[in-house]
């Protein structure tokens, strides 16, 4: 059954709203997320009618699009998902999903190649083996780095949304070191993924006003906020991240050369796969090569330099050999068992 791109926005969008469990979700409120969501995607402005969203739950229901969607209304007034792992992005695609995503992947195909389109590449890849492996119902042939069990994904769309619109976000936050989860008010900026994992940068609206980087992961509700939203004014989050590995820095830190030696048997990982853009070749013998990069001293440097262990030596600067010996030696003395010399067993 051919079915519209604003009608795939709706269901979309109400599948969304339905996934969220920490709100209520009236049908008003559902017709005001479907007139945002056209708005922002198609420009259009017109709202949506009672009717239409009406008509969008009963085709969701129903198995014309395959969705067979378990919504419910609870008190006569809220409706939800029985089924609180439901999502229709879940159901298997039909021929007109297959069609679209064709369209689609020969589009993106076009600017292969073209420089400001090398973040495309990957993309492409995914989507082509994902309609490889459907269409022939065989395995995919490519295996691509993911972490199903991830938490915290499903904040990415909202906090997205919340970034274009200038909204501020109510979020309740727990890092690993706190007691208890926080609730204040943030102006999100930029979003930066990092080895599977989603941050996003912004500014609490606290008395400090300093920039944080909060983890999706360790965000337990977000609700939009009525108090203004702060705008950028400090950071070019075109470049904030360049001289870092990871997402821990702070705005007005400076970097530092980092100088370091790798055996030679294990160089060419760091060659083919430089640690950072700024790594660069100083000088190399028979046991070794030595390289030097421009980066924040941070937690993630020291996780990368330190799973090298034995076949890499940080030579520079000295605050950070420090900090390596230390974790070297305290990474020994886990290893030794009370009772023994050499903690063998």
């Amino acid at each position: 059954m051919p079915v519209n791109r604003n009608a795939l926005i709706r269901y979309r969008t109400i599948d969304q709203c339905l996934q969220n469990r920490f709100k209520k979700w009236t049908l008003d409120d559902l017709i005001d997320a479907c007139s945002e969501a056209l708005y922002e995607y198609q420009g259009i402005n017109t709202g949506v009618s009672r009717r239409t969203v009406q008509a969008d739950m009963e085709m969701m229901r129903s198995n014309k699009l395959g969705y067979e969607a378990p919504i419910i209304v609870v008190d006569k007034k809220y409706y939800t998902y029985s089924d609180k792992n439901y999502s229709i992005t879940n159901s298997p695609l039909n021929q007109q999903d297959m069609q679209v995503l064709t369209e689609v992947s020969g589009l993106l195909k076009q600017f292969k190649g073209f420089n400001h389109f090398t973040d495309l590449n990957e993309m492409v890849s995914k989507l082509e083996d994902k309609i490889y492996s459907q269409k022939t119902q065989g395995p995919p042939v490519i295996d691509f780095e993911k972490n199903d069990n991830l938490k915290g994904l499903e904040w990415i769309e909202v906090i997205r949304k919340a970034i274009v619109a200038k909204k501020t976000m109510c979020v309740t936050y727990q890092s690993f070191k706190a007691r208890e989860a926080n609730t204040f008010c943030f102006s999100g900026y930029l979003l930066k993924e990092y080895r599977n994992r989603w941050f996003v940068l912004g500014l609490p609206h606290k008395r400090n006003n300093q920039i944080l980087t909060l983890a999706l992961d360790r965000i337990q509700t977000i609700q939009e906020d009525e108090e203004p939203y702060r705008e950028n004014t400090v950071l070019d989050l075109a470049t904030y991240y360049n001289d870092c590995i990871g997402v821990t820095k702070s705005p007005g830190q400076r970097d530092s050369e980092v100088v370091f030696w790798i055996d030679t048997a294990n160089a060419p990982y760091v060659i083919t796969k430089p640690l950072h853009h700024t790594q660069k070749l100083l000088s190399e013998d028979e046991s070794g090569k030595i390289f030097s990069m421009r980066v924040i001293l941070n937690f993630e440097l020291e996780r990368e330099l330190l799973g090298f262990g034995a076949k890499m030596r940080v030579l520079g600067p000295r605050t950070l050999v420090k900090q390596i010996k230390e974790q070297l030696a305290k990474t020994l003395e886990s290893y030794k068992i009370p009772g023994t010399e050499t903690g063998e067993n």
